[in-house]
């Protein structure tokens, strides 16, 4: 739960202020007069964020803050203070505080700053999780995400497909990652430790096959776009499957093979196991964990800050068809990351109406404040801005139960 809030103030009228103020707000404040008081409650998994007074006997708010991000160096600070002094506010900022009050605070304003906090540390938290449980996994877990009943599926596939030696069909909309899931396959097989080689189809010859199939000799060949294969490669592909050997070949195609001028006998020999990845638009719970996702992998590798991801962002990614599925999504992901803007694409006519996808949005808005609030029905429906009445009956027709999202 990210809606604590470990106050710290040495004054204790401030102190019971503030705490009513956030209480009002559905906050729970955690309360400390001082420093010592203060740094047992900081760890690395507090479900929450701190607001400090500066000015307190003993060690003051720079040393909490100091301590805090020594603890933990994404646990956000917000710091208070009885003195208009911008040369402090300054210093609380380069040392890292996430935002910077004076005393007597408009309750409106703190609670913008705690907010913002909050859904930061909300971030964090679930990318930290995420991360964890991707890492403990499997392949497919740490390959193919999404908390969708379509992701869920996908991931039993490949689990079952890499028991088998037999040859994958791969289908997939553009962009949709053929390779990423012909690769969970390899990592999940006996031959995991074996070279995993990827040829384009396009273009490839004969004795750029046979090179293929020898340097992945005891592992895995995927062919990228399996139906741009020349005729007589089919033909001499298929000759060479027919013989033994210790190559297991995965094809990846955007393309009904059955509708193109493709091999038929290469097909079914192919098609044995087929594993169809779902479009975005059909599991469009998964767009927020996969968008998420990847902010979070490039501000990793560019070393910059995790931009805040708010729900109205959330519901704009979710209300787009994504015609280029997890690439368009990816690209989209790694703008946004840098600064550059969130872009869009979206094809009208296509895909689900406007009803449906409407509904699915709201759904899945539904169910991220449950979440967030641990199944609290009430503050979900606080932070939604509706009745409650209202709540409940956008529950009932989703078919979803707040007891559910309990911990």
């Amino acid at each position: 739960m990210t809606r604590t809030v470990l106050l710290v103030d040495d004054d204790a009228m401030v102190r019971e202020a503030l705490a009513q103020t956030l209480q009002l707000h559905g906050l729970i404040p955690l309360t400390a007069a001082s420093y010592i008081e203060a740094k047992d409650h900081i760890a690395r998994g507090f479900p929450g964020v701190i607001l400090s007074d500066i000015r307190m006997p003993g060690k003051d708010g720079f040393a909490l803050l100091a301590r805090t991000l020594e603890v933990d160096a994404d646990l956000p600070v917000i710091l208070l203070t009885g003195e208009g002094d911008i040369p402090m506010a300054v210093r609380g900022m380069s040392e890292g505080a996430f935002g910077f009050l004076e005393k007597p605070c408009d309750p409106a304003e703190l609670l913008a700053v705690v907010e913002k906090a909050l859904r930061t540390r909300a971030l964090v938290l679930e990318n930290r999780l995420l991360r964890l449980q991707t890492e403990s996994g499997d392949a497919a877990a740490r390959l193919l995400f999404g908390i969708s009943p379509l992701a869920q599926d996908l991931r039993a596939k490949v689990r079952k497909a890499a028991k088998s030696r037999a040859e994958v069909l791969i289908c997939g909309e553009p962009g949709s990652g053929t390779a990423k899931v012909a690769d969970a396959i390899h990592q999940m097989s006996g031959d995991a430790m074996r070279s995993f080689i990827k040829l384009p189809a396009a273009g490839l010859d004969r004795s750029g096959l046979v090179a293929g199939l020898d340097k992945a000799r005891g592992g895995t060949l995927f062919l990228d776009e399996v139906a741009a294969l020349d005729p007589a490669l089919q033909f001499a592909l298929l000759e060479l499957l027919e013989h033994p050997t210790s190559t297991r070949l995965i094809a990846g195609t955007c393309r009904d093979l059955q509708k193109e001028a493709f091999n038929a006998d290469l097909f079914y020999r192919l098609d044995i196991i087929r594993i169809r990845i779902p479009s975005l638009r059909e599991r469009v719970s998964d767009i927020p964990i996969l968008f998420h996702h990847y902010v979070a992998t490039a501000c990793e590798q560019a070393a910059l800050p995790v931009p805040e991801i708010t729900s109205d962002i959330n519901a704009h990614l979710m209300a787009q068809d994504w015609p280029g599925n997890a690439r368009a999504l990816m690209n989209s992901a790694m703008r946004f990351a840098m600064g550059l803007g969130l872009e869009t694409i979206d094809k009208e006519g296509e895909g689900r109406g406007l009803t449906e996808r409407l509904a699915e949005v709201e759904r899945v808005l539904l169910v991220e404040a449950l979440r967030r609030h641990h199944g609290a029905a009430s503050a979900a429906a606080r932070e939604l801005k509706l009745p409650r009445k209202t709540f409940y009956d956008k529950l009932a027709r989703h078919g979803i139960r707040p007891e559910s999202f309990r911990n």
